[in-house]
This record gives C-alpha cells, sequence and structure tokens, in this order.
C-alpha cells in the first residue's frame, strides 16, 4: 500500500492550494479516505472524509472553504483548500479509513504553510 501526497506549499492567508494523493497497492474505490492534518507542536487532526459513496464531510473550521473529491479511476484523492487562513498550516496526510474506524495507512504528508 502506497499513499503519495503534493501539492502542498507556502501561501499567504486567502490564497489556495489543491492537494493530491495518489494510491496504489488496494482497491481505492472501496475505501473510505480521509485528510488529516499536524498543526506545529499539536497532535493530528481530521479534516475531511470521502466514503466509496462519494458523500463528503468536513470538520467544521474548513467547510465552506475545502472541497474533497476523489478519481477512481485514477486513484487519487483530491482537497482543494480556498480561502486559507494562518491556522491552516500544517503537514497534511491522506489516509486510508476514517475517523470513525480508524486508518490503516499512511502517506508522507505534504507541508501546507500559510502566512499573514
Amino acid at each position: 500500500v502506497d499513499l503519495m501526497e503534493s501539492g502542498g506549499g507556502s501561501v499567504e492567508a486567502g490564497g489556495s492550494l489543491t492537494l493530491s494523493c495518489v494510491a496504489s497497492g488496494f482497491t481505492f474505490s472501496i475505501y473510505d479516505i480521509s485528510w488529516v492534518r499536524q498543526a506545529p507542536g499539536k497532535g493530528l487532526e481530521w479534516v475531511s472524509s470521502v466514503p466509496p459513496d462519494g458523500g463528503t464531510y468536513y470538520i467544521d473550521s474548513v467547510k465552506g472553504r475545502f472541497t474533497i473529491s476523489r478519481d477512481n479511476a485514477k486513484n487519487t484523492l483530491f482537497l482543494q483548500m480556498n480561502s486559507l487562513k494562518t491556522e491552516d498550516t500544517g503537514m497534511y496526510y491522506c489516509a486510508r479509513g476514517s475517523a470513525a474506524a480508524g486508518y490503516s495507512d499512511w502517506g508522507q504528508g505534504t507541508q501546507v504553510t500559510v502566512s499573514s
């Protein structure tokens, strides 16, 4: 199993980034896939999930700003992040699973830095 994130970077507050996660080694389309972040000096925080049925779930702090999506044909997960805030700064991880069921596999992460 491999999950490879990309798309992180440094932006000013109000800017946008799109994260991608390419998965391999398992049947991507039948699993919940999530984005989880870790701010500097803090613990892991679930951000968003998309189950196989395509429904989307978000932590309250990103609702209306972030959009999660998946392309099962390309085994790829996306996170479109708009109106970024300094508090969105952190390492963003792609993970197989969900907050409710737990995570079985993780990517290496991609860094997002939002400056004021």
